[in-house]
């Protein structure tokens, strides 16, 4: 299988996308020429060598010369009016009804009344059809990625207004669970380096691990700053897995198991304590009735993390519980291939989670906040909208 590894390593946008995916190798001109067929003007493309922090690629620019804003019903409907193929149309729609999802949460509108800024010009659906144009020139049928690089909080995006990321940008994240690096003195006054459009291409097509494969190309994408503490650029690795690996998307790898016994502690303090390892980047976390010395009832805590979270997570448990220590042993796992899909039902859009193995979708289920916000608005008894939306998952993806 054809698979494309993306590595953020200064950051991420839909431009540093596409400035990749031409470094790896696909001509300017069939992208422009793709790219026609939306039949929309008002926008050119010029992309250049040049270099951050000592490190080559190519940067490339979507100028504007029309500022028009379009809806995000216009901007789909364009895409899916278009001669572009079957599989460009249904993975840009993908990408952009998981923007508009996160949108319209930031904002509390449907997506009937959303009104866009930004996200709303053609240069969006430039760098998302783009990209996926790129991705069907160049073969890839599988993505896999490296934890988002956002930055600072500090200073706010723009002046007086929110902090980095963007509420979008931080929707995308937490709707696909995605891992997101931490804060780093050198991203001090560098803003925002993950944007909406960015998050939205990588947490709605990749899957957050580093497989065996073997490389053969890579293509370095570049953004607008040019930062001297590090490269504000994109790295996309284009390669073939094994024959065993295409085989299978089941995925292995370690984590680490972490346990205590606890005898003396309330509901309250182990309800505390869970949210704060789930904070930090804990898989899971539960709790076990158990018989201790003294005929005394207790219960064992435990938490699956990282290996890279095994500190951090041990020493919120004993800070956080009566513990005076923590057993952790390293174990291993399969995990199934996953994906985040945005799928269209009498009810809205919905955020759908996909289970997939040996390449193919066995089950879908809704995201449950998704399902409660809906239940909300609508009035709808939350069991009904969640088995609505399963048919409809089945109906559309199985």
């Amino acid at each position: 299988m054809r698979i494309a590894y993306i590595q953020p390593i200064g950051g991420a946008s839909g431009d540093m996308m596409l400035g990749a995916l031409t470094d790896l190798g696909m001509p300017l001109e069939h992208l422009e020429a793709e790219l026609g067929k939306l039949n929309v003007g008002g926008y050119r493309l010029e992309a250049r060598q040049e270099t951050r922090c000592e490190m080559r690629g190519t940067y490339l620019k979507v100028d504007l010369e029309d500022r028009t804003r379009y809806s995000p019903k216009q901007l789909l409907e364009t895409v899916e009016g278009s001669s572009l193929s079957q599989p460009v149309k249904d993975r840009s729609c993908q990408v952009l009804k998981a923007l508009w999802t996160a949108e319209c949460r930031v904002h509390g509108e449907t997506q009937d009344l959303l009104e866009l800024e930004e996200l709303g010009s053609i240069d969006t659906l430039v760098d998302v059809v783009g990209s996926s144009i790129g991705f069907e020139y160049l073969g890839v049928e599988g993505f896999h990625a490296a934890p988002l690089v956002i930055g600072n909080a500090s200073p706010p995006r723009r002046a007086g207004g929110y902090s980095n990321p963007a509420p979008a940008t931080l929707e995308l994240i937490a709707a696909t669970g995605a891992p997101v690096t931490g804060d780093n003195p050198m991203y001090e006054n560098a803003g925002e380096l993950t944007t909406p459009t960015g998050a939205a291409l990588i947490t709605t097509l990749a899957a957050f691990n580093r497989p065996a494969f073997a490389v053969d190309r890579v293509g370095i994408g570049l953004g607008a700053k040019d930062p001297a503490e590090f490269s504000n650029a994109l790295r996309v690795w284009l390669g073939e897995t094994s024959q065993a690996e295409a085989v299978s998307s089941v995925q292995q790898d370690q984590v680490v198991l972490l346990e205590t016994n606890l005898d003396d502690v309330s509901g309250l303090v182990l309800g505390y304590t869970q949210e704060r390892l789930f904070a930090i980047g804990a898989l899971d976390v539960w709790t076990t009735p158990i018989q201790m010395k003294k005929n005394r009832p207790g219960a064992i805590l435990s938490a699956l993390v990282p290996k890279d979270k095994e500190r951090e997570a041990s020493e919120v448990i004993l800070r956080e519980t009566p513990t005076l220590g923590v057993r952790t042993r390293l174990v291993d796992r399969y995990v199934a291939g996953r994906q985040m899909v945005t799928i269209e039902t009498g009810l809205g859009p919905i955020s759908v989670k996909v289970k997939l193995l040996d390449g193919k979708a066995i089950s879908a289920a809704p995201e449950p906040d998704e399902v409660r916000r809906i239940a909300l608005e609508t009035g709808t008894p939350f069991q009904e909208v969640y088995q609505r939306t399963v048919e409809e998952a089945r109906r559309q993806l199985l």
